[in-house]
């Protein structure tokens, strides 16, 4: 067995034992409009502006979650901008002290924000962003504020943390994992605070 051969099957079996989806090649670059979500739905085609770059797909997705009392979003929209398997995690510490995660496919993070984001309104904005990148990888910072109407003072602020893929034609988020500021957690000056 060549070195290439052996790299490739250390690699196949890592991933295995980690419990990564295992898709060929093929099948990881195909267009939006043919790939399958793990819940077996298909992911709705991507609008080119939206995956064009970095800025763009983060901006999409502030977008879409954003809008007045009574609006519904643009779901389909959502579903566009998250590779198969994708996770949505909120970091919470309760009043006990102990932070944990509460994580999400796209798919929970629809059916139970959907009510919640329509009932009161919710407008979220980036307000600081600091990026890190390796060649198709990219790990961004992404400070939020979070309103319900459009002009109010932010309720909420935080860190969105994106990890990005550029497949050699498109942006796509693989996971937003996130923590909101609180007394004792403030945002650090170099993200914005």
């Amino acid at each position: 067995m060549d070195l290439l051969s052996l790299r490739k099957l250390t690699m196949f079996c890592a991933l295995a034992l980690a419990g990564v989806p295992l898709q060929s090649a093929a099948a990881q670059s195909a267009p939006a409009s043919s790939q399958t979500a793990t819940s077996g739905t298909e992911i709705p085609a991507a609008r080119p502006a939206d995956v064009a770059s970095m800025s763009a797909i983060i901006d999409a997705v502030y977008d879409v979650i954003s809008g007045p009392k009574g609006q519904n979003r643009d779901w389909n929209r959502m579903r566009s901008l998250f590779v198969p398997g994708a996770r949505l995690i909120s970091a919470h510490t309760g009043e006990d002290g102990l932070t944990t995660a509460h994580v999400m496919s796209v798919e929970d993070y629809i059916r139970l924000g959907a009510p919640l984001l329509k009932k009161d309104g919710f407008f979220e904005r980036e307000a600081h962003r600091a990026e890190d990148r390796y060649g198709n990888i990219a790990q961004v910072f992404s400070t939020y504020e979070s309103r319900h109407t459009k002009d109010a003072e932010p309720f909420q602020r935080g860190i969105n943390s994106f990890q990005l893929l550029f497949d050699g034609h498109r942006w796509w988020v693989v996971t937003i994992y996130w923590q909101g500021e609180r007394p004792g957690l403030p945002i650090p000056k170099q993200y914005g605070g």
